[in-house]
């Protein structure tokens, strides 16, 4: 993880939101939103088991992955392939289409979007009980594949933490 990208992560959502909401975390209005990428691609890089570009390049998409729905920047010095990853991540329609278009993605943006949610999960008192199910679904299922795929991961140790 660079000084540089979190700066960068830092400013863009501080200082360039789409709109004051995507400044701050919805489950308390204080939280800055920055803490949410910076955990996921925090967390990412405790993944030893996985290789190294995969970390990398993970690291980067998961403290970038929300720029495009929330603020106003993306940094043209990403790598193209950084930059294919938060465009994959990113759905237009929001988490019904991203729930139902995931499935058509490689399974690299699986692994990353475990990530966010597992993230949304631990800070989702903002969720009513119905899109907590949903997310804990959608959750369960992407850590199925993600085992399949990566085998047994920190994340998918958490994920089965708080979905149980």
């Amino acid at each position: 993880m660079k000084l540089k990208d979190l700066q960068n992560v830092v400013m863009a959502h501080t200082d360039m939101p789409t709109k004051p909401s995507k400044a701050v975390r919805k489950w308390d209005g204080r939280t800055p939103y920055y803490i949410h990428p910076i955990w996921c691609a925090a967390t990412l890089a405790t993944e030893t088991t996985l290789d190294e570009i995969t970390r990398e390049e993970g690291v980067q998409a998961l403290l970038y992955h929300d720029i495009l729905e929330d603020t106003t920047t993306l940094p043209e010095e990403l790598s193209e392939r950084v930059k294919y990853l938060v465009r994959e991540m990113t759905f237009e329609g929001g988490s019904e289409q991203e729930m139902e278009g995931i499935w058509e993605k490689p399974t690299e943006i699986k692994l990353l979007k475990l990530y966010d949610k597992v993230s949304n999960l631990l800070d989702g008192s903002w969720m009513d009980d119905k899109k907590r199910t949903t997310y804990i679904s959608y959750t369960q299922r992407l850590c199925k594949e993600i085992e399949q795929n990566y085998g047994n991961l920190n994340i998918t140790r958490i994920a089965r933490a708080i979905v149980s």
